[in-house]
């Protein structure tokens, strides 16, 4: 007669049990950071307003112009064409 051999789950659980207790922990002390929401106001283009005049507009005494330019130009995700009379964009203060 054959006896037959019974496959215990006990390894199995051990090892499980191990992972958790060293996963765990290191899963619990990484902590989420939510972007800081960016301030921002709009402007509508008149006849006449280039992204240059709109930039110097909004750029503080001792700041650069062409950065505003950037800045704009990113976040309204500005290309080469010409700016529209009726254009809404959004200025990042």
């Amino acid at each position: 007669m054959r006896t037959r051999k019974r496959v215990s789950l006990v390894p199995a659980i051990a090892l499980a049990a191990l992972s958790l207790s060293v996963t765990l922990p290191a899963l619990s002390s990484v902590r989420l950071y939510a972007a800081t929401p960016q301030r921002s106001t709009f402007v509508t283009v008149r006849s006449g307003d280039t992204l240059w005049s709109i930039a110097a507009a909004h750029t503080s005494a001792d700041g650069n112009i062409e950065s505003t330019i950037d800045r704009i130009s990113a976040v309204n995700h500005l290309g080469t064409a010409p700016l529209q009379p009726g254009e809404r964009l959004r200025i990042p203060l």
